[in-house]
């Protein structure tokens, strides 16, 4: 049987604090309308797509509320779901999640040809802080607006309209940690969808990094964990000048060998298409990668039991 899928990572350009809704979302359904013109049956799209990066300011009240969304869909995006449906076409979007009991999660939603979500993921390794940074002129806090996720890492079977492939999502920041790919690779994830909102800059504070090394870092952690976990990969940005903070770009599609197969040559809205073959992913899980093998987890037990850092004693020199 031949399990291939074609699938697209549609970049999103920069969302500004003015842009209305359905601005941002004529967008989405104009790359979702090409990715289906191109073939594809699964469209991956970033973190937070239907608003600017709205953590990098401090925020109360309706100021704040207006970027999440109360269930998903609803009618403010209703027609990505609605023309998604009717092309055939699949998709991940990620987004600010505000449940019916009052709690905010980075979320995302894997919805499938038919228009029904085959899985949800909210994100676990939130950045920033609580407090905002004194002097800063722009902000992250994440954790200050989103709960932890509660839902793990979990992987999703496809129907026959995906070739049955065993799917898992992450975002943004859940890509830089090993643990969030090995967790789908006991899983036997064939192909992980991640959106991303990655500033140009430290967030954090300090000179040491710009966007070049950012991007750097945003594909190096694809490629090195598709290859670890043996698994297809489609990382995707929102990216550009972002209500005058910039946001790096390097959408990629990423091979099992940890091959880039396409990726983005812009910081605008684009759209890139590969042909998804899951057997490739046979190779390392069966070989290099075949866990149930080679793993030795009573060694690992230190990555679940401390969070910190805990150095060995220094010697006193004789």
């Amino acid at each position: 049987m031949v399990r291939v899928l074609r699938a697209a990572a549609a970049q999103m350009g920069p969302t500004q604090k003015a842009d209305s809704r359905e601005h941002t979302l004529k967008r989405m359904l104009d790359m979702l309308e090409e990715a289906a013109s191109r073939g594809a049956s699964l469209v991956v799209f970033p973190e937070l797509a239907f608003t600017t990066f709205f953590p990098r300011w401090l925020l109360e009240g309706e100021a704040l509320d207006r970027y999440f969304e109360r269930g998903m869909p609803n009618p403010a995006v209703a027609k990505l779901f609605d023309r998604a449906r009717a092309l055939r076409v699949g998709f991940y979007v990620g987004y600010a999640e505000l449940t019916p009991d009052g709690r905010r999660y980075n979320c995302a939603v894997l919805v499938d040809r038919d228009g029904e979500i085959l899985g949800r993921y909210r994100k676990v390794h939130l950045p920033g802080s609580v407090e905002p940074r004194e002097g800063a002129r722009y902000q992250q806090l994440e954790k200050r607006y989103f709960e932890y996720g509660d839902l793990g890492f979990p992987a999703f079977r496809a129907g026959s309209a995906w070739a049955h492939a065993i799917m898992g999502m992450m975002i943004c920041n859940d890509r830089r940690w090993p643990e969030s790919w090995r967790v789908l690779g006991l899983q036997g994830v064939e192909l992980v969808c991640i959106g991303y909102n990655s500033a140009a800059y430290d967030p954090n504070g300090g000179t040491t990094e710009d966007g070049a090394l950012r991007t750097f870092h945003s594909t190096l952690v694809t490629q090195a964990n598709a290859y670890m976990n043996a698994t297809w990969a489609i990382s995707v940005a929102k990216a550009g000048e972002e209500d005058g903070s910039g946001l790096i770009g390097g959408s990629c599609i990423v091979d099992p060998n940890g091959r880039i197969v396409a990726q983005a040559q812009t910081l605008a809205d684009e759209v890139i298409v590969a042909d998804i073959d899951l057997d490739m992913c046979r190779q390392g899980k069966d070989k290099m990668f075949n866990f149930a093998a080679h793993r030795r987890p009573e060694q690992y037990r230190v990555i679940t039991e401390r969070a910190g850092v805990v150095e060995p004693a220094v010697l006193d020199a004789d």
